[in-house]
């Protein structure tokens, strides 16, 4: 078990998930279901259930150094990787690999989201030991894949293959969230799964596949592999991390590399990404509308609709809409249909662009 170690990414924004969601106090900081808990708390709860705390990394931007510590106090400040600027999640992902290399280089590594919801959580932590387990014994990537319940166009797409190991499928294709057409294609095949954004894989097993795929990331890691894990890290960090590309795990390695393995699981996971996805998981009442903080609602000829106030007390009428996203938080107020939430994206930027950072 002291080899074990977790990774919780939460450098992101959660644009997809605006107003609730803002760039000065993003998503994963943020008490969705009045639990007392954030979503990175949750997270943090859940891996040290059979992760050592100490072997616990956080990797985020340092605009959020102040929140992590406020949020986790019980990580010592070594444990929380600062980046200097946003790079996606394969910089990120191998900056935690070489400082993790330095502590214990026999490390077995999960990483995961900082954002994402767990039903079943004695599941999910049986699935990670195992996996945790098979990369101990297999010089294999690991991602864990769900069956998808819609075509959607948010998440990565995994193809397993015949080759088992195990429970343990060798992954076929790999693809990176699809436009429309080809997620419909996807769903209806029934051989196609979601990428949960859960990987797993010894150290020295993604440091090879980042110097065989990503050595623009290596190459530039390998200059500082005797001062990770010394006072020396942070400089280093702050000089050469800017230069590395800004990829995705998933372009980088995961779609190119030959040892993919997937691990089919079922423990109620949700990728709180997408308003979407938060309706798919919440009650709903007898006209299928799913209320988020606030009680205070009457839907008249309205249904599949998804309301979010931030303000318990405000009361929301609506009527005539159907499959709309209702949500308010601050000083802003978003009507969108569900089957358009991935423009929200653009809707911020566009916000930003007219009126500045007052409403981001």
């Amino acid at each position: 078990m002291s080899d074990n170690y977790c990774v919780i990414m939460g450098g992101g924004i959660g644009s997809r998930f605006w107003p609730f969601s803002r760039e000065s106090y993003p998503k994963q900081f943020l008490d969705f279901f009045g639990t007392g808990r954030s979503l990175l708390q949750m997270t943090f709860d859940r891996f040290s259930k059979i992760i050592p705390r100490e072997n616990i990394f956080i990797v985020t931007n340092e605009i959020y150094a102040s929140l992590m510590k406020q949020q986790l106090p019980e990580l010592s400040e070594s444990q929380i990787l600062l980046e200097p600027t946003r790079r996606n999640t394969a910089p990120c992902i191998a900056y935690a690999a070489y400082h993790i290399k330095a502590c214990n280089s026999n490390a077995n590594i999960v990483v995961a989201p900082s954002d994402h919801l767990i039903l079943k959580e004695e599941v999910f932590l049986h699935d990670v030991a195992a996996a945790l387990e098979f990369v101990k014994q297999n010089k294999a990537l690991v991602t864990l894949g769900i069956k998808p319940s819609r075509p959607e166009t948010g998440y990565g797409y995994i193809q397993s293959s015949d080759t088992v190991l195990g429970e343990f499928s060798k992954v076929k294709t790999f693809t990176e969230k699809p436009n429309q057409e080809l997620a419909q294609v996807f769903y209806e095949s029934g051989e196609f799964f979601w990428n949960s954004g859960l990987f797993l894989w010894n150290v020295d097993t993604i440091i090879e596949a980042f110097t065989n795929h990503l050595p623009d990331i290596s190459s530039r890691f390998d200059l500082g592999k005797k001062i990770f894990n010394t006072a020396q890290e942070t400089d280093f960090i702050k000089e050469h991390f800017p230069y590395c590309p800004n990829i995705s795990i998933d372009y980088g390695i995961m779609e190119k590399a030959e040892n993919v393995y997937m691990m089919c699981v079922d423990f109620g996971w949700a990728d709180l990404g997408t308003w979407g996805s938060l309706y798919d998981i919440a009650g709903k009442d007898d006209q299928n509308n799913a209320r988020l903080k606030t009680n205070n609602v009457l839907a008249y000829e309205s249904s599949g609709n998804i309301i979010a106030m931030n303000d318990a007390s405000r009361l929301v009428v609506i009527q005539g809409l159907n499959d709309y996203i209702v949500a308010e938080s601050g000083n802003a107020l978003l009507i969108c249909r569900k089957d358009d939430e991935q423009r929200i994206k653009q809707f911020v930027a566009d916000v930003q662009l007219k009126y500045g950072k007052e409403f981001n």
